[in-house]
């Protein structure tokens, strides 16, 4: 009998690979690291700790879309708001 959670660790492991293209560090790195979490994990069978994990990677993912998000937000203040401290 298939896992009723494995959809869910699998839309997952899917939304966060594709917040993972626009990484800092680049998305070769973000996808390895991504890998290299969920084969950790995947000899779990506990339903708790299962939904406990994927908490954990939608708060993941919060702050993935919170960090894009200042990002953006700062590079467009710097084209409006050209920095005047430099006088």
């Amino acid at each position: 009998m298939a896992n009723p959670l494995r959809g869910e660790v699998l839309n997952l492991y899917k939304n966060l690979l594709y917040l993972g293209r626009d990484y800092p560090k680049g998305a070769d790195y973000f996808k390895r690291r991504l890998k290299n979490v969920f084969l950790k994990n995947k000899d779990v069978k506990d339903p708790e700790k299962i939904k406990e994990l994927i908490k954990q990677g939608e708060f993941v993912m919060k702050e993935l879309e919170a960090l894009y998000f200042l990002r953006k937000y700062r590079a467009m203040k710097q084209r409006y708001y050209p920095d005047t401290s430099t006088n």
